[in-house]
């Protein structure tokens, strides 16, 4: 989107904590009126879940927040890469994927753990993945994916100044 600031969050598998931030971002974004200026997507390191909705437990989760996901999985791609300004991982172990993906795709993102932007996240940048945990584990993403994004919010702001 052109005139536009692209942010994209990583998982493993889309569908738990990258579009969880991606719906966070957004609706963070449009309560401060800047949603306009902002290309929220999110896309997993892996191909496992192409295609499907967001597990249900983030779903619900997410909607007594009153955030929508309305999302369909996919895999990062080099063109990701090029087209965000910024890709946010949510482990280090996808962080990794993407700065190898990233070493021979080009492109000229900022990349970054989200939890670099949670003021709490002492020593803890990893988000968990909640997937085989219980509903406690995708409350507690939340809490967390809901601080970093505040976090990334304020930093673009203050680097894009808008």
């Amino acid at each position: 989107m052109s005139g536009t600031i692209g942010v994209l969050f990583v998982c493993l598998g889309n569908i738990c904590r990258s579009p969880l931030a991606e719906g966070v971002l957004r609706e963070l974004a449009t309560r401060e009126r800047v949603a306009a200026r902002l290309d929220v997507d999110s896309a997993g390191t892996s191909a496992f879940h192409t295609g499907d909705s967001p597990d249900p437990r983030t779903l619900e989760v997410a909607l007594r927040r009153g955030v929508r996901l309305e999302h369909a999985a996919r895999q990062v791609t080099e063109i990701d890469l090029r087209r965000f300004d910024y890709i946010i991982a949510m482990d280090a172990n996808n962080l990794e994927k993407i700065e190898r993906l990233a070493e021979y795709a080009g492109g000229g993102a900022e990349v970054h753990l989200l939890r670099e932007f949670d003021e709490t996240a002492v020593g803890a940048r990893d988000v968990p993945d909640p997937y085989f945990g219980g509903e406690r584990g995708f409350e507690d993403v939340h809490d967390m994916v809901e601080r970093a994004c505040e976090g990334l919010l304020r930093h673009i702001r203050e680097q894009r100044d808008f």
